[in-house]
């Protein structure tokens, strides 16, 4: 019997395997993933528009006035108040807003919220969240308490 090169697979007996890596998958992984955070990223991006005032002096004192101006509070535990009335949860902080800015013009929409030191961001951002879905123009945060400073008779804040 005359035994001819053996054949095992496509390997012949007389070659050594190919060693190289196939790098075709690896490029078709690499820019799948590419694709998925270009598409991905434009979509996390959320931007809030912030105007600070230029200078205090510059602007007459002002202090919301109850019946006008909308005043939420945030407490540390995150209850919600909406001008000294409490509500039950952020659902009804919007419910309201959107009842108040009925008769309220574009532009005219401004709502300020006064979260104590210590509430939790995250309450925060819902209930800013909800005040811009509910219609809300402006956005303004109050960083002193609004009843210590009426009774001291000075200014909260300042319009945007």
């Amino acid at each position: 019997m005359a035994h001819g090169p053996r054949k095992a697979g496509n390997f012949q007996s007389g070659k050594r395997p190919n060693s190289e890596i196939n790098v075709t998958p690896l490029v078709d992984v690499v820019l799948v993933l590419l694709i998925i955070f270009m598409v991905v990223t434009p979509l996390l991006e959320k931007d809030i528009e912030v105007r600070l005032p230029e200078d205090q002096d510059e602007h007459p004192e002002y202090a919301p006035d109850e019946q006008t101006q909308l005043v939420v509070q945030i407490s540390a535990a995150g209850e919600l108040a909406l001008n000294s009335e409490h509500l039950a949860s952020v659902d009804e902080l919007g419910e309201r807003l959107t009842k108040a800015f009925r008769s309220k013009r574009k532009g005219d929409r401004l709502v300020f919220f006064l979260p104590e030191e210590t509430t939790n961001y995250g309450m925060v951002v819902k209930a800013l969240d909800a005040a811009k879905s509910s219609g809300a123009d402006i956005l303004g945060m109050v960083t002193t308490d609004l009843a210590a400073q009426a009774s001291q008779g000075g200014s909260a804040a300042t319009p945007p």
